[in-house]
């Protein structure tokens, strides 16, 4: 039988509950159901074939084998965000502009400066038209 890694939900919400030491908190954050964090750590549990918590009442401690994992994937879940917040960095995005030629000229070339320096992941593409219709086609934005 082929090893396959848990689904990312149950890292999360065993994660989340190890950080809050609830689950019903790790829920509240996770913006699901106590019942769903409860299912997903025990379906990682049965996975893992380790018990990840210890469960009194209404406490939960992390038992040893529990703290060695949590340490393994906050490194994995670390790097997960650094990865998609640099990708997510890395997007330019692109805005068509048409504007009548009295407004590029006057009212809208004494902003661009400031625009850029404040959005320098656009690209700004301009051009004058006295044209609605390339509104309507959606040519520009």
């Amino acid at each position: 039988m082929a090893f396959r890694l848990p689904p990312m939900h149950a890292l999360e919400a065993f994660e989340a509950a190890a950080r809050q030491q609830s689950f019903v908190k790790a829920a509240d954050e996770l913006c699901v159901t106590q019942s769903a964090v409860s299912h997903r750590i025990r379906q990682l549990e049965d996975d893992l074939g380790v018990r990840l918590f210890l469960r009194l009442n209404r406490n939960i401690v992390l038992t040893p084998p529990g703290e060695r994992y949590l340490a393994g994937i906050r490194a994995a879940l670390a790097d997960i965000e650094r990865a998609t917040h640099a990708i997510a960095r890395s997007v330019r995005h692109e805005l068509r502009v048409s504007v009548a030629p009295a407004i590029g000229s006057k009212w809208l070339v004494s902003r661009l400066a400031d625009f850029q320096r404040q959005h320098p992941d656009i690209d700004l593409i301009l051009s004058t038209s006295t044209q609605l219709g390339i509104i309507r086609s959606g040519e520009v934005d």
